[in-house]
């Protein structure tokens, strides 16, 4: 794998200048991924969502690669055709049995874990040479920071209100991971902005393997999570380090984490930086803090035996 010093060498092929939030994750996971490419030539796509319209504004892109972007719902297909032209093209004689190109479509959880999941699942079980990385900041952003199916239980956004009715989403997040892991492709893996190595590295494990390969990637949204926005790093680490959100790999089949947490902090230490859970820790709560902990506590163990088996 790249040292440091090699990947500060590479290109970097999302520009600077762009119009995402200051302290925006999403551009920091789509700059590592594509770090780990390598040098070969990359085709990119993108949903609709807060990483394509804030860096394509027209007359500017800044994107330093092809670039494709589709509707909200069919990033996955859009890509997985275009390898589909490419590898035909390439029987034909059209263009040298030898090139090689890398195709990879982001996606925000909105246009991943819910509108663009047939899509997406579709493109896997065709077995597409392709990598799809989503960028989870956890709700729509883009248009309002309504709840998706990312969204954490006990969070607050405009369609998971707080009040007397309820305190914030009622139901568990939707574990996108494994689901993908259950498509038996050969590579799918959770990372996150704040390991840099560690995504990086998935990244070009991902760019690597001859079919297709996910990666779901931790990226904290300032402005939805209510957090400042030089906070970006901490609070990811706090995820990693409260087990909510476990770095690990599945490749061909067999389950491995990737970052061990021989402490695990309290979930508490994760929810109470950020303003969306705030109204958790006023009196009468206690209870959805400890089913939010007693949640972490039985996915981290179940993940636990998936390591242990393999």
């Amino acid at each position: 794998m790249a040292t440091l010093k090699e990947l500060t060498h590479r290109e970097d092929r999302l520009a600077g200048g762009h119009r995402l939030c200051p302290g925006c994750g999403a551009s920091i996971a789509v700059r590592q991924v594509l770090l780990g490419a390598g040098e070969d030539p990359v085709v990119a796509g993108c949903a609709t969502g807060c990483l394509e319209v804030s860096t394509t504004i027209y007359p500017y892109t800044s994107w330093r690669t092809p670039f494709i972007h589709n509707a909200f719902e069919n990033a996955a297909a859009t890509i997985s055709g275009v390898e589909a032209a490419f590898q035909g093209l390439k029987r034909a004689g059209k263009i040298p049995a030898d090139k090689r190109v890398k195709f990879v479509a982001f996606g925000g959880d909105g246009g991943t874990y819910d509108i663009g999941l047939q899509s997406l699942s579709g493109a896997m079980e065709r077995g597409h040479d392709m990598v799809y990385v989503c960028y989870d900041n956890g709700a729509y952003m883009n248009t309002g920071i309504q709840r998706s199916s990312a969204t954490p239980k006990g969070a607050w956004a405009t369609t998971a209100q707080v009040g007397p009715a309820q305190q914030g989403k009622q139901q568990r997040r939707k574990d996108l991971t494994q689901i993908m892991a259950a498509h038996g492709i050969p590579y799918v893996a959770q990372a996150s902005v704040s390991h840099w190595k560690d995504l990086t590295e998935k990244a070009a494990k991902a760019f690597a393997v001859e079919g297709p390969a996910f990666i779901n990637v931790f990226a904290p949204c300032p402005r939805g999570w209510r957090i400042p926005h030089d906070k970006t790093i901490e609070i990811a680490k706090l995820a990693v380090q409260t087990g909510f959100w476990p770095l690990y790999e599945v490749e061909d089949g067999v389950w491995r984490q990737t970052v061990k947490v021989v402490n695990r902090k309290p979930i508490e230490e994760f929810l109470r930086p950020q303003g969306r859970f705030k109204h958790l820790f006023a009196p009468g709560n206690e209870h959805l803090l400890a089913e939010i902990q007693a949640d972490v506590d039985r996915a981290w163990e179940q993940l636990q035996k998936r390591f242990a088996k393999d």
